[in-house]
C-alpha cells in the first residue's frame, strides 16, 4: 500500500513510520515535508533538516524538502483566531495540502504525523483527515500511536536527529518558553 505521510518533525517520523511499518508490512511511505507554521526560520530549517536526514536514513522518499518557508500565508490566516481556531486552521492546512499531494502522486491513502504526539489534538486531526480524505476520494489512515511517544523520541536521539521544545508556531513558542 502507497501512502502519503505528512511528515511535521523526524521525531515523530522515526515513531511514525516504525509502528506503522510493524503493523503494515506491506505499506510504501512516502514523506511529505510541508510546515509553514513553525517559526522562526531557523527553528523550521532544524525540522526540515531533521526530516530530510530521516529519510534518507529510512531511504524513504520525500516530497517538499525543499519547500518555500511560508509563514507569511499562516500568520495572515491566524493572527487574530484563538488558540483552539490556530491549531485547527493549522491542522486543515496542511493535511488539505497533503491530500492534494496524494492525489497529485496517484497515492490511494494518507496521514500525518502529527497522530503520534500527545500534544495535538488527536479527535480534531482525524475529523479533518477523514473530511479531507471524502473530498478528494482518498482514505485517510490515523493510528494511535501517542503510548509509544517518549520510545519514538529516544529512538530519533539516537539517531542524531534534532529534538524541538515546542509545537511549531510563534504562538506555541510564545506558551512554552512562559
Amino acid at each position: 500500500m502507497k501512502i502519503l505521510i505528512h511528515t511535521c518533525c523526524g521525531p515523530c517520523a522515526v515513531l511514525f513510520t516504525k509502528h506503522f511499518a510493524a503493523q503494515n508490512p506491506d505499506y510504501e511511505p512516502h514523506l511529505l515535508w510541508f510546515n509553514p507554521n513553525i517559526h522562526p526560520l531557523t527553528e523550521y530549517r532544524n525540522r526540515q533538516q531533521a526530516a530530510h536526514a530521516f529519510a534518507q536514513a529510512a531511504e524513504l522518499p520525500i516530497i517538499g524538502a525543499d519547500s518555500d518557508y511560508g509563514l507569511r500565508h499562516f500568520l495572515q490566516h491566524v493572527h487574530t483566531l484563538d488558540k483552539g481556531a490556530r491549531c485547527e486552521y493549522c491542522y486543515h492546512s496542511r493535511l488539505a495540502f497533503a491530500a492534494e499531494q496524494a492525489v497529485a502522486a496517484g497515492l490511494a491513502a494518507f496521514t500525518t504525523t502529527l497522530l503520534a504526539s500527545p500534544y495535538q489534538n488527536f479527535e480534531l486531526i482525524q475529523r479533518i483527515g477523514g473530511d479531507l480524505a471524502r473530498q478528494h476520494g482518498l482514505t485517510f489512515i490515523s493510528p494511535d500511536f501517542r503510548a509509544n511517544y517518549r520510545n519514538g523520541l529516544a529512538h530519533a536521539r539516537e539517531m542524531g536527529l534534532y529534538m524541538q521544545k515546542y509545537c511549531g508556531c510563534i504562538f506555541s513558542e510564545e506558551e512554552r518558553y512562559r
